[in-house]
């Protein structure tokens, strides 16, 4: 059975979308972050392994451009939409349930906000619907090279986010304990292990020499969005749309309805499992977030088989219409940015304003830099990544922080006896406050009000970058 048309078709759309949109604002401090990393190449990062700071930083040395940067997210976004597809057609999906979970997954609030900038989340988002994909195709097939497909996917999705790993361990679980465990003895199944191994060694080794990094930074982190562990089960129901709910919840309960699908139990218990786990660990609620185009392209098959009526068939193309809509608004910059102080895009998805007034923050710290008189042994040092990285490609200046990478980079030279601090002052004296960021739009983002200060050190740097190093 091929793939239907109308899937590319939709996929298509999505890329268009997203790539229109892309230039809009500015470089999120992530984007700014993972540029300068790849800057710096290594096997690794205390918070993420190399493979997105590296594209970043390659597309940013061909052309600073914000849509070229983002074309990489933007292609896996609409390629995650072919691949629920391909899980329908797997199960034996005709044209209209293909269609189905291509609409649903497109439109999702998921696909369109990982696919407008560029994250860890949008290729672990590609890898791990490829994985269970290929992973239900080889169980449904008894084995087969599939099987080797999948260890090399969850390999390579490791090196932009270790997340594939986890999602894969807990899904081969539970087809051991579930069953079929027959494709599981195929050596194209021990291929695929050995092949995953293989590819996350290097990054696994960089990690345990420098003392299991990530690991921190994940202790760190946990629950501090979505409303932790209460916002937790809450905030699944929105992360597709609350009007496409039905579908995915359908494609978790089609194989304990059907016979014919009984081997593909696996899948949601590996959801039920993950999720569990994540609750218990104070996980972020969009880790599931993998989960669900898989889900969706189960949910179609039995989605296309009740749209029997023309009624029926007018109810999900208005969820889907109105999904799209709400989901571009609230994921896609779509407002006016002087618009956006108390938005509902804001609220939902704060990560939109933080695109916004780095042009701004750059010229406020230039100005501040120039107005120092002698500025010979004069570091600058910032309280995060996004506001060094932004000072290093916007401002043109060297910076200095102690936050993941940028504490592997430090510390300023032992001769610098003064530093431009932007951000808190703690452990700095005889500050006087010469600047504070002000965006010119009203914005509340993690920079508005930030002040830049001349300080002191109140340690020699090699005795002070201990407590200024911070894995968050």
């Amino acid at each position: 059975m091929r793939l239907s048309r109308w899937v590319t078709a939709i996929a298509a759309a999505q890329l268009a979308v997203l790539l229109a949109t892309a230039w809009r604002y500015g470089y999120h401090r992530d984007e700014l972050y993972f540029i300068v990393a790849g800057s710096h190449p290594a096997l690794g990062y205390p918070d993420q392994p190399p493979l997105v700071p590296l594209l970043a930083w390659a597309l940013h040395s061909i052309h600073p451009s914000l849509t070229l940067l983002r074309a990489p997210s933007a292609i896996a976004s609409a390629a995650t939409t072919m691949l629920a597809a391909l899980v329908t057609r797997e199960v034996g999906g005709a044209t209209r349930a293909q269609v189905v979970a291509a609409g649903c997954t497109a439109v999702s609030g998921f696909a369109l906000a990982v696919g407008h900038f560029v994250t860890t989340t949008t290729f672990d988002l590609l890898s791990t619907t490829a994985f269970l994909w290929l992973l239900i195709r080889g169980v449904r097939r008894g084995g087969g090279p599939s099987l080797l497909a999948a260890g090399l996917v969850a390999g390579i999705g490791c090196e932009a986010k270790p997340q594939v790993a986890f999602v894969g361990v807990v899904a081969v679980a539970a087809l051991l304990v579930l069953g079929p465990r027959q494709p599981l003895r195929s050596p194209w199944a021990l291929a695929g292990v050995v092949a995953a191994i293989a590819i996350v060694a290097p990054y696994a080794v960089w990690q345990q020499l420098h003392g299991w990094p990530q690991l921190t930074v994940a202790s760190n982190i946990g629950g501090s969005a979505e409303g932790g562990r209460a916002g937790f089960i809450p905030f699944q129901l929105v992360m597709v749309s609350p009007l496409l709910v039905p579908v995915w919840v359908a494609g978790l309960l089609a194989p304990f309805r059907r016979a014919e699908w009984r081997a593909l139990r696996f899948l949601p218990w590996a959801y039920a499992a993950c999720g569990l786990l994540y609750i218990a660990g104070n996980g972020k609620a969009y880790y599931l977030a993998s989960f669900y185009p898989a889900l969706l392209g189960l949910g179609a098959v039995p989605t296309a088989k009740w749209l029997r009526t023309r009624g029926r068939r007018v109810v999900l193309v208005a969820a889907v219409v109105v999904s799209a809509a709400f989901s571009a608004y609230i994921a896609l910059p779509l407002l006016p940015a002087g618009s956006l102080q108390g938005s509902a895009p804001m609220k939902i998805n704060p990560d939109i304003g933080e695109e916004v007034g780095w042009p701004a923050f750059a010229a406020t710290v230039s100005r501040a830099w120039d107005s120092i008189p002698n500025r010979a042994h004069t570091a600058i040092f910032t309280g995060n990544y996004g506001e060094a990285a932004a000072v290093q490609l916007l401002a043109h200046l060297h910076a200095f922080s102690g936050q993941t990478g940028f504490a592997l980079w430090g510390p300023p030279p032992a001769t610098d006896t003064r530093a431009l601090v932007i951000g808190g002052t703690y452990l700095f004296d005889h500050c006087r406050r010469l600047a504070t960021i002000y965006n010119g739009l009203g914005l509340q983002n993690d920079e508005q009000g930030t002040p830049v200060s001349l300080c002191r050190p109140s340690a020699p740097w090699p005795v002070l970058w201990p407590r200024l190093r911070h894995y968050d």
